[in-house]
């Protein structure tokens, strides 16, 4: 049962929404505004898919989903993905297996795994949004300087020389001013006017200033009004293709929406996450959004981030963010006309940049895993998003079998003792340095044993256990902490005695067979 409290954090009195809630909600609509039309030039659909997705996940995930302050809407970490699906199947097929991936995400909501996905390794994630992030800078960069992306990363890198000795005039202008706009916002000290949002600012005054200027650049094109944008999906020609796209859309939007959600909770004392409630909110409006031609939906950490620094107490907030969207794409969405996309360009430029994150690199380098980042990054950027995924994975996996068979085991003469220290983690990969190291104990020898292991699996408590027993049959002796209670506390998966480091230098007087 919940308590009033939580209940009343969950669904706010009409004070805390007039006061905290409206005004954070529209602070979220000027930031996710401009952003959900970038993504759709990113994603290489039309600009009304991302402002679709836009309203579906503030009304339908703001309504039912399970993490009251985290905000949804299209995101930029699935942009290349979808471009590539697009071109190889059509959008309107593309639509359809947004759809289905979202009926996906309600079935794993549904029987309770979305815990599972957070077993992903960090350094994956982090991986796969930098490669993104270095990908979408690679094609927007083209259209800042006033030209077009090329198909690929290499094809973008090797073009972008020439690209630059032939700058496009207003085009490339505009693309810098809202770029510098973007970065001066960043290092810019804290005051009133830092309090609008960057985004909107630099959408704002590209737009204005390409009106007086009167340039002659491309600008949004939504081909009509919200409601006569809406389009059916189709099935597929190519099923194949269609089932990958199901499944890659179902696995990263989970994984992204999760995360999301993991790491707004860290913002805030509010109500905890309910990530299975979630996952499946998640589902139903990427359902939606797959049904009416918008694009797939995930939470995103930006803009809950604005969210929660703008005051936010409840849910109320992302819902009102999706009603507004609704209400300025239905009655104002001429204006947005007036964009150019080179301003959505450097809009675009701006977020590639920050998703290869320094903090996350320093911390996955002091915990060792940069070379799953690494590989993950270039595999994205030099194959594909799902090779990438693939290959970080696989040698996060191979990371963890090198851990699990690595064991230290030193061995030296004190007077008439031989202390032995084993520390690492000691499984079956490890027992075979073990038993060597162990050989070098002499018979009848007095023992101090050390065991300052991390893990310790049955074939290593079983190695050890036989290895004593038969060094007190020669007459030797061997001290050390009862075998039993490190089992206990480093490998029996049924025990409930807390964790405690076994000391590098503690002896204990009691003889262990």
């Amino acid at each position: 049962m919940k308590s009033n409290e939580q209940k009343a954090g969950e669904t706010g009195s009409l004070r805390t929404v007039l006061a905290s809630d409206l005004p954070a909600s529209l602070v979220v609509f000027l930031v996710a505004l401009p952003l959900c039309m970038g993504i759709a030039l990113a994603s290489g659909a039309p600009i009304m898919s991302g402002l679709i997705a836009g309203v579906v996940g503030g009304l339908v995930v703001g309504l039912f989903g399970g993490v009251p302050l985290l905000v949804s809407g299209p995101a930029a970490g699935l942009a290349v993905m979808v471009f590539g699906f697009i071109n190889e199947l059509g959008f309107a097929v593309t639509c359809a297996a947004v759809a289905v991936a979202g009926v996906i995400q309600m079935v794993l909501g549904g029987v309770k795994v979305a815990r599972a996905a957070l077993g992903i390794s960090p350094a994956v994630i982090h991986g796969m949004l930098a490669g993104i992030g270095i990908l979408i800078v690679l094609g927007q960069l083209h259209i800042v300087l006033g030209g077009a992306p090329q198909s690929n990363a290499w094809a973008n890198l090797r073009e972008l020389p020439g690209q630059i000795m032939d700058l496009h005039g207003p085009a490339t202008i505009l693309g810098v001013v809202t770029l510098g706009i973007l970065v001066l916002w960043q290092v810019m000290p804290n005051s009133r006017l830092k309090k609008v949002p960057g985004p909107l600012v630099a959408v704002v005054v590209g737009s204005v200033a390409a009106a007086v200027w009167g340039a002659d650049v491309k600008r949004v094109d939504l081909a009509g009004s919200l409601f006569e944008s809406i389009q059916l999906p189709q099935l597929p020609e190519n099923w194949g293709a269609f089932v990958v796209a199901v499944l890659s859309l179902a696995l990263v939007a989970s994984a992204e929406s999760l995360l999301s959600a993991v790491a707004t909770d860290k913002l805030h004392t509010g109500p905890r996450a309910n990530l299975d409630k979630e996952l499946f909110a998640q589902g139903m409006a990427n359902t939606l959004s797959g049904l009416m031609g918008g694009l797939p939906i995930t939470g995103v950490i930006v803009r809950s981030a604005a969210n929660i620094a703008a005051g936010a107490k409840t849910r109320a907030s992302a819902f009102m963010h999706g009603v507004w969207m609704l209400l300025f794409v239905s009655l104002l969405g001429s204006y947005l006309g007036l964009v150019p996309l080179t301003v959505l360009a450097g809009l675009l430029v701006h977020v590639g940049i920050k998703l290869v994150n320094m903090h996350h690199i320093q911390e996955l380098r002091r915990r060792g895993e940069l070379a799953v980042y690494v590989v993950t990054v270039a595999g994205v950027v030099g194959i594909n998003l799902l090779a990438g995924i693939a290959l970080g994975f696989a040698v996060a996996v191979a990371r963890l079998l090198w851990r699990l068979g690595r064991v230290q085991v030193q061995v030296k003469q004190v007077g008439e003792v031989h202390q032995v220290r084993v520390g690492g983690a000691l499984t079956f990969v490890g027992v075979p340095q073990l038993s060597a190291a162990l050989a070098q104990v002499p018979h009848g020898a007095q023992v101090e044993l050390d065991l300052a292991v991390e893990t310790l699996d049955h074939s290593g408590y079983e190695a050890l256990e036989s290895w004593c027993q038969n060094h007190r049959k020669t007459g030797g002796k061997v001290w050390m902490e009862p075998l039993e209670e490190v089992w206990a506390r480093k490998g029996s998966p049924s025990s409930n005695k807390s964790v405690v480091p076994v000391s590098a230098t503690t002896t204990l007087s009691s003889e262990s067979a």
